[in-house]
């Protein structure tokens, strides 16, 4: 596999879109035409050190997850990283690039001195579940959202 996990270029920020559009559990609430708007959370990200990380294959995007850092209130001001949008191109699934993307997020999280890495999985997504525990994550919390939309 010569699968590269690296920072997300502004060009590649379409294919990003298009795996989250894929992957999605909620049909519609993707704007895949305002590609600015996903490159300015792209900054955001940056701005706090954390960063959109994309899984590529030569000139093709096969995975995409966000790395958030920010300092807990908990643990007397401790860093912890959250893992968001991770996603895989479902004909790339099995073959070790989610491993990848949550490496190199765990990577960050290191080097930036966090005490926890976490990440939120939506309830049916089971094999996700397993995924997860196969990389030594802990189901140890029930996660609650509310829409403000």
């Amino acid at each position: 596999m010569s699968v590269v996990v690296r920072a997300i270029e502004h060009d590649e920020v379409p294919a990003a879109i298009s795996l989250i559009v894929e992957g999605s559990l909620a049909p519609g609430g993707e704007r895949p035409d305002d590609v600015d708007a996903y490159w300015r959370a792209v900054l955001a990200t940056r701005e706090r050190e954390g960063e959109v990380l994309v899984a590529s294959d030569g000139a093709e995007v096969v995975g995409v997850c966000q790395v958030m850092i920010f300092t807990h209130f908990q643990h007397a001001g401790g860093r912890c990283c959250e893992v968001e949008s991770v996603y895989v191109r479902a004909d790339r699934r099995g073959r070790g690039i989610g491993s990848l993307l949550l490496a190199a997020a765990e990577a960050m999280a290191r080097a930036a001195g966090c005490y926890r890495l976490q990440l939120t999985s939506r309830n049916p997504r089971l094999v996700a579940h397993r995924f997860y525990r196969s990389l030594g994550f802990e189901q140890n919390s029930q996660g609650f959202k509310k829409s403000l939309s």
